[in-house]
């Protein structure tokens, strides 16, 4: 039985490399080798941060398994599945050969796809009956959509206007009305304005009765309807914009993707997260880390700020000034707003030095780094494990970003609580996210959002952070 087989091919894995980091190693592996062998559906919740070393019990029943499997992956995971997973596996006689690209054969056992691969497989009917194994499937949404964009840049009109010569005055007619409205219009921290479909109605008008269109006008034509949603990108200083357009549900853009197969999902979700919408795993099991045996500590006073205040900016700054001062680790600041995130820098470099820094990747070893949520998601494998990190604002999405604002207005279409439902779950999970690394390396987490305390769903909030203890005043470390 292939559990078995790998179950005990791990064991003695582990054995040789010595004590695992990660205690559920085994446990992955009869999941992973039990979906394989029935083509089922799995869902494997994992701890946030959870050790990366958890991808070896994911690819050891790969390896014995003898269907074909598509591995769909981003491409920093990737990278690390070639350069270090696979090479730890053929060290120990665990051939996991991998066939890259947008087609394969069948007889090739393991597809290993990135997100605009699996798009286009699925438009070509190449997936047939292969299981998909997604190992960040946390990603699946965002990077589908992604993939399934169109994106219009300037040299796209001009290429439309030489191929429809005819249609070339009208085409520019529209693309002047465009740009004197795209860019009149404020265009946020996001650089982002919202173009509605009774704006985009003219072009589709006339393009519908153009042929033949040259890419990516086609897809774009094609991807009309209220599950999309487009906005210009703007470059204020060049007096430029690019046209995206993507899908709300990319899911729903590519019907049984999922449905009709088997596949194993793995993500770091909240139990109380539904990963994708409409997903019903067969099985469905959570990996937690074990208990620590110290909570994080909370600096989280009652009587702050709200980020709308006049005032926040001058809190903020004083609060972070009292964090940074006696601590000699590294102090990260998350915080989206661009703006107030470059003014704080500033203040904080005209306080403490060249210690502070933004967005870098490699900060000082009692430095103080500020930088988006985003950012620091991404990057805090590759950075040191900061003493503290101090959520300026909560990782709250703004309803100024156009892809956003159309999620949220699709669910209110719906009389759904577009807080709780998106909001609310997206941002508590980026926040787990973020903290874990802080959690384990015994630092604290300062909460600098009056939100927390003066709002009913910060209990939620807190109820995510859990296990923590409530720090009432600051000492130096």
């Amino acid at each position: 039985m292939l559990e078995a087989r790998a179950h005990q091919q791990l064991k003695d894995l582990l054995r040789q490399e010595g004590e695992p980091r990660w205690p559920h190693h085994l446990t992955l592996s009869r999941l992973v080798a039990r979906s394989l062998r029935r083509a089922d559906q799995t869902l494997v919740r994992l701890a946030p941060g959870s050790d990366p070393s958890w991808l070896l019990g994911l690819l050891v029943p790969l390896a014995l398994h003898e269907g074909p499997v598509a591995l769909l992956v981003s491409p920093a995971l990737r990278q690390r599945l070639l350069q270090v997973e696979l090479p730890r596996l053929e060290a120990v006689g665990l051939c996991l050969p991998c066939w890259e690209g947008t087609s394969a054969p069948p007889s090739a056992r393991l597809w290993l796809l990135q997100h605009d691969q699996l798009v286009a497989a699925w438009r070509a009917g190449g997936l047939a009956d292969r299981q998909l194994v997604i190992p960040e499937g946390e990603l699946l949404q965002p990077l589908l959509r992604q993939a399934l964009g169109v994106v219009i840049e300037t040299h796209h009109w001009e290429q439309l206007r030489r191929s429809l010569p005819a249609a070339a005055a009208s085409l520019l007619q529209l693309h002047e009305r465009l740009s004197r409205r795209v860019l009149a219009r404020p265009c946020g921290p996001h650089q982002r304005v919202a173009i509605s479909s009774d704006e985009e109605a003219p072009l589709r008008q006339l393009l519908a009765v153009l042929s033949p269109l040259p890419e990516p006008w086609p897809a774009w034509l094609a991807s009309g309807g209220e599950g999309w949603t487009s906005w210009a990108q703007v470059n204020p200083a060049l007096l430029q914009w690019q046209w995206h357009r993507q899908p709300l549900d990319p899911l729903a853009v590519m019907p049984a993707v999922l449905d009709a197969r088997g596949a194993v999902l793995v993500g770091p979700w909240p139990e109380s997260v539904s990963p994708l919408p409409g997903f019903r795993p067969a099985v469905e099991v959570t990996l937690a880390d074990p208990p620590l045996l110290d909570p994080l500590p909370l600096f989280a006073p009652s009587a702050q700020a709200l980020p709308n205040a006049p005032h926040y900016p001058s809190h903020l700054l004083d609060q972070c000034r009292r964090l940074v001062l006696g601590q000699s680790g590294l102090t990260v600041v998350l915080l989206d707003d661009e703006g107030l995130r470059l003014g704080l820098t500033s203040a904080l470099a005209a306080e403490f030095g060249s210690r502070v820094g933004h967005e870098l990747t490699a900060p000082e070893s009692n430095g103080v780094l500020c930088c988006s949520w985003g950012w620091w998601l991404q990057h805090q494998q590759r950075l040191p494990l900061p003493c503290q990190l101090v959520a300026a604002t909560l990782p709250i999405a703004s309803l100024e970003d156009p892809l956003t604002a159309a999620r949220v207005a699709a669910l209110r279409s719906q009389g759904r609580d577009w807080f709780r439902e998106l909001l609310l779950p997206e941002a508590l999970a980026r926040l787990q996210q973020a903290v874990a690394g802080v959690r384990r390396n015994g630092g604290r987490l300062a909460v600098l959002d009056g939100r927390l305390r003066r709002r009913g769903w910060g209990r939620q909030v807190l109820e995510a952070l859990e296990p923590w203890v409530d720090l009432p005043r600051l000492r130096p470390s």
